[in-house]
């Protein structure tokens, strides 16, 4: 038929001219592959392509589109690792939705950053200038460590002290048995979620929140019960209304520079969750992986594990943010006897971290008050920069200048967050949309944009979206409606 929609029963399919009049690609995007990919990906996320239709063969889609098969074909094997294709042998493939919280090998949040694109989906910021010093300290003093066995299941010493000590110092007295160093903040929650989350059990999250806490709580089977933390930050009573209501057994928070809000949780409010907790038997896993980046002047906020009475709140954090993304070191602060048991589940894994990379981290403890205060002043610097910009070329974005951590949560015009994505990848900008944030993969008039990256970075980067918002996805014409035959 003319339009090329065919309806046969129930099975509706689209021939290869009418699929590539709609993706209309630049035929000199390149990887030419990758857009086509992209380009299916949109039609499908935003509704002109439905959900179990048939696509064209290959081979009928390469001759409309005038490239090779081999490109179709790496084309629709990315969709179909991503979840939006499905194909049998012999019956063809065609269009689905993948599900929520399995986004696919293209997973943006391990995607390469070798592809030329500025990399706005990641919040880790650049290394700063104290960390060459403590490498250069850590090599030099490496070889005295090579008498013992080189790992230690709990963390080295020195690193295990520094991390008690800080915590002393910000009013949580700690002693260094309290402490287990992690490979990452993402290893200690999955530790932790481990031992704490039997398949079936309730975790409360906040949404949004940290996407790989989503991916852990997944993992373990667990029924996932979200709590909405609105503009103005936490709500207490809803908070509590989930714990009683849901009885969750686990619970897990970012309460100091909220990701991806900003939000910072003041002491009132930390009382009286650990209070609730308490009260309905609920475990609070706190991640304090922000906690040190704090911009503005605010109100010094104590660890909320300094209201627990019990034990009853886990504090996570990592060297990822205030240092460098690539010193893989986290910790878990908790009873001694908790770490105890979570030092022989994690023997299962990997038994010890790096040694070198801990005691870089130690040595960087001696100096976090310079850290500290460089970050302070890079983030500003950053932040001001892209908070301009945006505000210059997309006025009708709204946001809250949050007083420390690494991004801008920001609400858009039109709930297009994942389009747009989508449409930056191929104006040379990897964006975080909202729903890799959400729960229930909502959150799409939502986007979160780091300001981690120099300020030059960041403005380039704000041009390129601006572009991509005018020009759109793949090409410089807008696709054409869907019309089926009749």
């Amino acid at each position: 038929m003319e339009s090329g929609l065919i309806v046969v029963g129930m099975d509706r399919y689209l021939s290869g001219p009418q699929l590539a009049r709609l993706v209309a690609i630049d035929p000199d995007t390149r990887p030419y592959y990758s857009a086509l990919a992209g380009a299916v990906r949109l039609l499908i996320l935003d509704g002109r392509l439905s959900v179990r239709m048939r696509v064209p063969a290959e081979r009928h889609l390469a001759e409309a589109l005038g490239v090779s098969r081999t490109t179709v074909t790496a084309a629709y094997d990315r969709l179909r690792e991503q979840g939006y294709l499905e194909s049998r042998q012999g019956a063809g493939s065609w269009t689905a939705l993948p599900d929520p919280g399995s986004m696919g090998a293209e997973n943006p949040w391990i995607a390469s950053n070798d592809d030329g694109l500025l990399p706005l989906h990641a919040a880790a910021p650049l290394a700063p200038s104290t960390l060459a010093p403590a490498v250069a300290y850590a090599a030099e003093h490496y070889q005295r460590h090579a008498l013992g066995i080189g790992y230690d299941p709990l963390g080295i010493a020195p690193l295990r002290q520094a991390i008690a000590a800080h915590y002393t110092a910000r009013g949580l007295a700690t002693r260094p048995e309290q402490i287990l160093v992690t490979t990452g903040a993402q290893q200690a929650l999955h530790l932790l979620a481990s031992m704490l989350l039997p398949a079936g059990d309730a975790i409360l999250l906040e949404s949004p929140t940290y996407p790989h806490a989503m991916d852990v709580a997944r993992m373990r089977g667990a029924r996932i019960v979200p709590v909405g933390v609105p503009d103005d930050g936490w709500h207490l009573d809803l908070l509590t209304c989930a714990m009683r209501q849901s009885a969750a057994r686990l619970a897990y928070l970012i309460p100091d520079f909220q990701n991806p809000t900003g939000h910072l949780m003041d002491d009132a409010t930390r009382a009286a969750l650990a209070g609730a907790a308490r009260q309905y038997g609920t475990t609070l896993i706190v991640d304090e992986t922000w906690s040190e980046l704090a911009i503005d002047e605010v109100p010094a906020a104590a660890p909320l594990a300094a209201f627990d009475t019990d034990g009853r709140v886990i504090s996570i954090g990592s060297a990822s943010k205030l240092w460098w993304g690539g010193l893989r070191i986290g910790w878990i602060r908790t009873t001694a006897a908790m770490v105890r048991r979570l030092a022989v589940l994690r023997a299962g894994v990997d038994i010890a971290s790096p040694l070198f990379e801990q005691l870089v981290v130690a040595r960087l403890f001696e100096g976090i008050e310079e850290t500290r205060a460089e970050r302070r002043r890079t983030l500003r610097a950053s932040r001001d920069a892209l908070v301009a910009a945006v505000r210059e070329r997309m006025p009708d974005w709204d946001f809250t200048v949050p007083k420390g951590g690494g991004a801008l949560w920001v609400r858009l015009a039109t709930p297009s967050a994942t389009a747009l994505a989508d449409a930056a990848s191929c104006h040379g900008v990897r964006l975080a949309p909202g729903p890799w944030f959400g729960v229930d993969g909502t959150l799409e008039g939502r986007l979160r944009l780091p300001f981690t990256q120099p300020p030059q970075v960041l403005a380039e980067a704000v041009e390129r979206i601006a572009e991509a918002r005018v020009r759109g996805p793949y090409g410089v014409r807008p696709a054409e409606p869907l019309t089926p035959a009749l």
